[in-house]
């Protein structure tokens, strides 16, 4: 076992404890919890079902957003939105070499700012052939500066039988915690399915959001029935949700699960499924990234304000 899973592991017992202990110091002397932590609500967590460890619902995606190259200005920028994430108590953040330098980006935003131990960090292989795929996923550690990645994604079924050999000996090797598989087209919906049922992926990332909603018919119900966690990729369906509703007011429905923006009621609304374990917005502003996180504390809709959402943004 790795260094980093040992500290992990320590760090979730670590934590257990010390709740308990202070619970059991509260009652003993019936004393108010802290009211400065208690204006800053534990974010919203879900267990992975391989391990039951449970990370919170709200990650961050890299796509296009993190792709900067290098500029010196716009690496800052992305850096204080990184420290913004961590400090909110975010966890996962999830890239690609299929995104341009975004890799190399976060690697050197780490670098600058504390938080490194809160991270989650997952990243993808997408390229064809075994040793491809290895010389690819070694490159990734070293542009993240990560020994171990916690989750490693076959990026959009890309040769996926030939990498999964390869996450199945990392994890062996504790090399890797997590496997996962990706895809973002509903034409691969049928080939992932059978991936779900058939293979030991620990995740698996899809597209769902309010407006594109194929996953639930078939793949969300299998990775809940599997075993498999959800990541879910797009949840404002790259920025175009957020921008055509913004022209309406919410709705009276959105006060009731602690919503002050469209992008938190969007969020909120992916997250309630019972399949989906974290989803990944991506933003290049601290501002976005505070309003996104505050979307993973507080109530969520449950089944018949879902159905509503559903109804009430369509007819907008």
């Amino acid at each position: 076992m790795s260094k980093k899973t040992v500290m992990k592991d320590m760090s979730r017992r670590s934590l257990l404890a010390t709740g308990t202990a202070l619970a059991g110091q509260a009652l003993a002397s019936r004393v108010l919890p802290n009211p400065v932590l208690a204006a800053q609500p534990a974010l919203l967590t879900r267990p992975i079902p391989a391990s039951g460890e449970q990370i919170p619902q709200l990650g961050m995606g890299t796509w296009i957003t993190f792709n900067v190259g290098s500029d010196e200005s716009l690496r800052a920028q992305r850096a204080e939105v990184l420290s913004a994430f961590f400090e909110a108590g975010g966890t996962m953040v999830d890239s690609s070499p299929m995104y341009g330098s975004a890799e190399e980006v976060v690697g050197d935003c780490l670098k600058r700012i504390d938080g490194h131990d809160r991270l989650f960090s997952a990243t993808k292989v997408w390229t064809v052939s075994k040793w491809l795929g290895v010389s690819q996923m070694e490159e990734s550690e070293e542009l993240w500066g990560e020994k171990q990645f916690d989750l490693m994604q076959i990026h959009n079924l890309l040769d996926w039988e030939a990498h999964l050999e390869t996450l199945t000996d990392w994890k062996s090797q504790d090399r890797l915690r997590y496997s996962g598989i990706t895809t973002s087209h509903g034409r691969r919906h049928e080939e992932l399915a059978e991936i779900i049922v058939k293979q030991p992926f620990d995740f698996v990332q899809l597209t769902y959001n309010v407006r594109d909603r194929e996953a639930e018919e078939r793949l969300l119900p299998l990775a809940l029935d599997n075993g498999r966690a959800v990541i879910v990729n797009r949840p404002f369906r790259r920025g175009e949700l957020p921008q055509e509703l913004a022209k309406h007011p919410l709705p009276g429905w959105a006060a009731e699960i602690g919503c002050t923006t469209w992008a938190q009621v969007l969020l909120k609304f992916v997250i309630s499924h019972p399949a989906v374990t974290c989803a990944i917005p991506a933003t290049s502003k601290v501002g976005h990234m505070r309003e996104n996180m505050a979307a993973c504390q507080g109530p969520l809709p449950d089944a018949a304000l879902r159905k509503r959402m559903i109804t009430d943004i369509e007819a907008l």
